[in-house]
């Protein structure tokens, strides 16, 4: 039996609902991991709403502009390089070409870390962010950690330009340098240092998303043969710039979860080395304290 409908036949869908649903196919056809969520964001990027209201565009108020950007997605050009936004926590980022795109696995690293500052009886804590990129975790440690002093290190000239933007405003100090040998006036005073470091093996090139390795920065995402090098590099910065008893927390592939604590041993000058998973529960963060003497 037809539900009555007192004589009218139901609204059609909207013009833009439709297209969604056609472009979320074209990005499934194209591989691209969550084509639903992209295509959504796409429209509601391109129409200026939020994605809850996408049915509320009028069908006249339609931008053919849409498919331009989803044939710049379907070619797996990352979504943030088209939007120009990434979200991280609480923050709304500007990102772009030269400026690693930060992930969501790396926010339970910043909640740990957060979690871990604010469990410290420390009035100020001093908090260095080292290869910061587009700036992502230092910000939310200076922003969900009031009374934090933050600083953010990057090397990437191109980089540099949107951990400026981003950092516009906000108390985290930007520096340009390397982090292997940053901030030598800090020796000895910092309470905690996170980082999201390259990590991936030049071997595993071929098996990285096109997203990463073809818009990602190199400097961002290969480090020596095994992966490890600038990991290995950071346990020395890292060392150096803690306070005794301070805390190092840095990500890595969730491959590695058994290699990245063994670098961070007792005879290197630290304690209590541990691995973490993240919400998928894999392996991705290590954390160690600088032993006391």
């Amino acid at each position: 039996m037809q539900p009555h409908t007192g004589g009218r036949t139901p609204g059609p869908r909207s013009l833009l609902l439709a297209e969604v649903a056609q472009a979320t196919q074209r990005l499934a056809d194209a591989g691209v991991p969550s084509p639903r969520f992209d295509a959504e964001e796409l429209a509601s990027f391109v129409h200026g709403v939020k994605r809850g209201e996408l049915h509320l565009v009028k069908d006249g108020d339609f931008d053919a502009r849409y498919w331009e950007a989803i044939a710049r997605r379907e070619a797996r050009e990352p979504l943030q390089h088209i939007t120009g936004r990434a979200f991280f926590r609480y923050l709304e980022l500007q990102v772009g070409p030269g400026v690693f795109v930060p992930r969501p696995e790396t926010e339970s690293v910043v909640g740990w870390a957060i979690d871990a500052v604010r469990a410290m009886d420390v009035v100020e804590p001093l908090i260095v962010d080292l290869c910061s990129g587009s700036g992502a975790i230092a910000l939310a440690m200076a922003q969900e950690v009031p009374r934090s002093r933050v600083h953010a290190v990057e090397l990437s000239e191109d980089a540099l330009v949107w951990t400026r933007k981003n950092a516009e405003g906000s108390r985290v100090t930007v520096h340009q340098g390397d982090a292997l040998s940053a901030l030598p006036e800090l020796d000895g005073q910092v309470d905690l240092v996170i980082s999201n470091p390259p990590y991936i093996p030049l071997t595993e090139w071929e098996y990285v998303a096109p997203e990463a390795r073809d818009h990602d920065p190199q400097m961002a995402l290969f480090s020596g043969e095994d992966g490890l090098d600038t990991i290995r590099g950071i346990e020395r910065t890292a060392h150096r710039l803690l306070r005794p008893g301070g805390l190092v927390v840095i990500e890595h592939a969730d491959t590695q979860g058994g290699q990245v604590p063994w670098i961070f041993h007792e005879g290197a000058g630290w304690s209590d080395a541990a691995d973490h998973p993240d919400l998928n529960n894999r392996p991705r963060f290590a954390t160690a304290r600088k032993a006391t003497p």
